[in-house]
């Protein structure tokens, strides 16, 4: 190719997935229903000046984790990096099913799904169906789930070499995947099979505790500290076993027989239901018992993870770790593999679940072209749509319950700013190009005071419509973060994505509750000046009206909706939030009535 750009667009999802299944299976739960391949579908764009775009297509649908064809996604990627379909040089899918189109040949069903849902024939119909009709079949390519996954960890990294863990639900027959990568070069070590994969125990739990599968993980993290972990953890060690040779078996997993309690988890959640009572009811209350199981399960998958990691490490020599898979994103299990010492530097790629896949591919097809690249340490994901001042100003206008102030000065706007949330007002922070990856990181997020005592409760009741249980996490500023925090240099590059659980100091605990879990824990974000200028500056603004430059940060939604988007998808969540204000671009937004309010309150004062 020589000096021509090589550029690759790299995708996820598998769309069909959930429709075949079920029109295979009708009238199973919506639980049962998420028992499947494909979700978190995304596009990301890379060429040979690094990564270009990369946006999940939940945000354009609506639809959480959706695995639709990402063609919003494709089309986004192709605008942001200025080019047309017929100059991309390859398009690379996170999943590579050919190789195993022998092991779905048992029967009618499994032949279909890999005709319908699997196959390459499938997703080079969808691609060229969504770009009218363009051909693509000389310049498709599918690279295999692990791998896509690995390359979305090892690379970005910025590690010329280290060990690479993959952990997730399962890929195309691996649930787990130890590698090494070496420059440009990633060798598989060791993989476990999807039988026995810690995502989907992790995910069968969830569901028996009567959250979504697939979807409310994070859930259970959040609820394992108001737990003890000693009360089951005994059992939950009975469902697992570990082996000499550094991996794990989970036989719990092996309770299914039929096809029926394959595709819905049947026999393993009676097994659960034997051993821990009835499941959960969604929606019903939750008691101490729920929490204990919580706590347990979250000890074994942390069991698991240094038991995997302990040997491997040992038997390479690797010092770093670069991690991806839906498990890398348990910032508590990570703070434990981080406090184990084991390694010098870990890494988690922000977009760790499957939305990253399709970067990963992306990369690893880029890398296999252009194998003289380096391995550099990314910076922020913003790499989503971003809006001019007249698309801002066109939204605000459409929407006659908003009104809006404009300032001259990014400092004065993020004084008002500060000063809004010193005075407990809760706040939408609407900024640049979008975050990739399911934390919001200071561009799409909804800010608070983290001194409020009830600020917490707040949020979750009445803006986000969550659990009362579920905690938020502090943005910091990088000059203050180890004053607060029991945080070092070397757990920055975790802490700049909000992919790692730490302590609150004891002596901050009282005075930043909103914030401090209920063990005294955080999912700190380090924000650094140079790379974050605006978001640093109203943390520090807060910081010299309050003494403490930290902010309460969530993402810019309300349940069950992904995180905000546009300039429209923002005013609508706001007011549906019932948010106090907004901050777009160089705009404050306020609802009329409430501006009205605040304007009589100040002349009166």
């Amino acid at each position: 190719m020589g000096n021509v750009n090589f550029t690759v667009v790299g995708v996820s999802g598998l769309n069909n997935s959930v429709e075949f299944k079920k029109n295979t299976f009708p009238g199973l739960s919506p639980n049962s229903y998420r028992i499947a391949q494909g979700f978190d579908s995304a596009a990301a764009l890379v060429d040979d000046r690094g990564i270009r775009a990369a946006v999940a297509e939940e945000r354009f649908t609506g639809e959480r984790k959706t695995g639709a064809f990402p063609s919003h996604s494709i089309r986004y990627c192709l605008r942001a990096a200025s080019i047309r379909p017929d100059q991309v040089s390859a398009v690379a899918h996170s999943f590579a099913y050919e190789p195993y189109r022998g092991f779905h040949d048992q029967d009618e069903f499994t032949r279909a799904r890999f005709q319908q849902v699997y196959s390459q024939e499938a997703q080079l119909r969808q691609l060229e169906e969504s770009l009218l009709g363009y051909e693509w079949s000389g310049k498709f390519t599918q690279v295999p789930h692990h791998l896509a996954h690995a390359a979305s960890a090892f690379y970005p990294s910025g590690f010329e070499e280290s060990l690479i863990l993959v952990s997730d639900g399962a890929g195309e027959i691996e649930s787990a995947t130890v590698a090494v990568g070496r420059g440009s070069e990633i060798r598989i070590v060791r993989q476990i099979s999807a039988l026995h994969s810690l995502g989907m125990l992790y995910g069968v739990v969830t569901m028996y505790l009567g959250f979504e599968g697939g979807f409310d993980e994070f859930k259970v993290m959040g609820l394992a500290p108001f737990g003890d972990p000693r009360r089951y953890y005994a059992n939950f060690m009975d469902f697992v076993h570990l082996h000499p040779d550094g991996t794990y078996t989970i036989p719990l997993l092996l309770s299914d027989k039929t096809l029926l309690e394959k595709e819905t988890y049947s026999g393993t959640l009676e097994r659960l239901t034997q051993t821990f009572g009835p499941p959960r009811a969604p929606e019903s209350e939750i008691l101490g018992h729920h929490m204990d199981i919580a706590a347990a399960l979250q000890a074994t998958l942390q069991t698991c993870l240094l038991h995997l990691l302990r040997h491997f490490m040992k038997e390479t020599g690797e010092r770093n770790l670069a991690m991806a898979g839906g498990v890398a994103l348990n910032c508590t299990a990570n703070g434990a593999i981080r406090r184990s010492r084991m390694f010098r530097q870990m890494f988690v790629q922000p977009a760790a679940g499957d939305d990253g896949s399709a970067l990963g591919a992306a990369l690893y097809v880029h890398r296999l072209q252009r194998r003289e690249a380096r391995n550099q340490r990314m910076g922020l994901p913003f790499w989503g749509p971003e809006f001019d001042d007249a698309r801002i100003a066109s939204a605000i206008a459409g929407s006659p319950e908003c009104k809006s102030a404009g300032f001259e000065r990014f400092d004065e706007l993020a004084s008002e700013t500060a000063g809004r949330l010193a005075d407990g007002e809760v706040g939408g922070w609407f900024q640049g190009r979008m975050e990739f990856g399911p934390r919001a990181l200071g561009n799409r997020s909804i800010l608070a005071d983290p001194r409020v005592p009830d600020m917490r409760d707040r949020i979750n009741k009445l803006v986000k419509k969550r659990e009362t249980f579920r905690p938020f996490a502090p943005a910091v500023t990088a000059e203050a973060a180890g004053t607060f925090f029991l945080i070092d240099a070397a757990d920055e590059p975790l802490a700049r994505y909000m992919l790692l659980a730490t302590r609150v100091r004891p002596e901050w605990r009282a005075l930043l509750p909103a914030v401090t879990h209920v063990e005294g824990s955080a999912r700190v974000q380090i924000v650094r000046r140079e790379d974050h200028p605006r978001f640093w500056t109203l943390l520090d603004k807060f910081g010299q009206l309050t003494g403490v430059p930290v902010l309460l940060n969530t993402s810019f939604n309300v349940r069950g909706q992904p995180i905000v988007c546009s300039p429209e998808d923002s005013i609508a969540t706001f007011l549906r939030a019932g948010l106090d204000f907004m901050v777009m671009g160089d705009r404050l937004v306020m609802r009329r009535q409430a501006a009205t309010m605040r304007e009589e309150n100040d002349r009166e004062y």
